[in-house]
């Protein structure tokens, strides 16, 4: 009877699995690459989240602890980086600057962080200013709890808007049932804040009886991309789905995204997880991915040395360890493409203040796509 009904599950999930294929899911191999890939860091670990500098320099955070100040070649460690939490998908995440860095020299690093009562860790959000390669005048901003020793999602991207709001992604911490669609609860959450960390009078459940505040938008399994669009100025997410169901998703104020009562994605082991993929009153992915590719980082391609790239999306694989190209129309993905096949886990991509574009790889470092014309 046990196995009949294991079947039954494997027989549905399967049948999910495959309803839910977007019909534009098939991903190319471009006929011409317009780049050359060029080893700019080596050596790097688990490189996370890249951040870079008015002088061109550039920040590297590896997942391990270090923070990696790279100018003209070399490689220097910054020290009197806060005490991170390394378990499973937890350690020294992004890493961003001020739009007025000029100016106020703030960075912002979002990790796992112990601090707290319980056991373990969760995620947090800093910012500080560097002197004589050493991290000074820290601020903790924001941290998540409760601390668990659970390994996975933490998220975690920071981005900033024009309006000069920052954004942070936290995963919903391996407590899917619990997390995301509780608002009172942090975790599988997208966060806005003003730059010091203070919450804005208008996000959307301000005057909420228990709410945490510094909520933006909830629904969220994994966030691991954060992005502004150039035109628009949106903030757009992409994150990490169960076996099937990587989502993108544009961020409204408010708006619930889903997980895990909604999602096109089903059970590693094969049973689903719901049989509904969407819901009145839940927000519905700009472009979904089955199978799954294990979505980290993420930019827009405004620049134009890459002959006509301006406009698309680039997203790192974990899984499938390449760099893909997503073309967009209108509201939609219309192609996507296959590029540095075969090269590592693509840990986060980001397109430079000189309009180059830079790729970390898991065990390799920070590549430059050096274009060809």
């Amino acid at each position: 009877m046990r196995k009949s009904v294991l079947l039954l599950y494997l027989i549905i999930g399967a049948l999910s699995f495959s309803c839910a294929q977007d019909p534009e899911n098939k991903v190319d191999n471009p006929s011409k690459v317009p780049f050359e890939p060029i080893l700019l860091i080596d050596e790097l670990q688990t490189p996370w989240g890249m951040a870079f500098l008015p002088d061109g320099s550039m920040l590297v955070t590896e997942k391990s602890g270090e923070l990696i100040h790279f100018k003209d070649g070399v490689k220097n460690k910054i020290t009197n980086v806060p005490e991170v939490y390394v378990r499973g998908q937890g350690g020294l995440l992004d890493v961003e600057v001020h739009p007025d860095y000029k100016n106020n020299g703030w960075v912002y690093l979002s990790f796992a962080s112990e601090e707290g009562e319980e056991k373990g860790g969760n995620t947090a959000l800093i910012r500080a200013k560097i002197e004589d390669n050493s991290l000074v005048n820290k601020e903790l901003l924001y941290k998540a709890s409760p601390n668990t020793t659970k390994g996975q999602h933490f998220g975690s991207r920071i981005q900033f808007d024009n309006d000069g709001y920052l954004y942070l992604s936290i995963g919903e911490r391996g407590a899917r049932d619990e997390n995301p669609q509780d608002i009172t609860r942090d975790g599988g959450k997208i966060y806005r804040f003003f730059d010091d960390g203070t919450i804005p009078d208008d996000n959307p459940f301000v005057g909420t009886n228990g709410a945490k505040t510094a909520i933006y938008s909830y629904g969220h399994r994994n966030p691991q991309g954060l992005a502004m669009h150039p035109e628009t100025g949106a903030i757009w997410d992409n994150e990490h789905g169960p076996r099937g169901g990587d989502e993108i998703n544009i961020i409204k104020a408010g708006a619930n995204y889903g997980w895990p009562v909604v999602t096109y994605g089903i059970n590693y082991s094969g049973t689903p997880i719901t049989d509904k993929t969407e819901m009145e009153g839940m927000t519905q992915p700009f472009h979904y991915w089955v199978p799954s590719i294990a979505p980290s980082g993420m930019t827009f391609v405004t620049s134009s040395k890459y002959g006509d790239w301006k406009g698309s999306i680039l997203v790192g694989s974990l899984k499938f360890q390449y760099l893909e190209r997503l073309i967009v129309e209108g509201n939609k993905v219309v192609k996507r493409e296959k590029l540095l096949d075969g090269i590592g886990r693509v840990r986060d991509v980001k397109e430079g203040p000189n309009g180059m574009l830079y790729v970390a790889v898991e065990g390799k470092g920070i590549y430059k796509l050096n274009p060809k014309d």
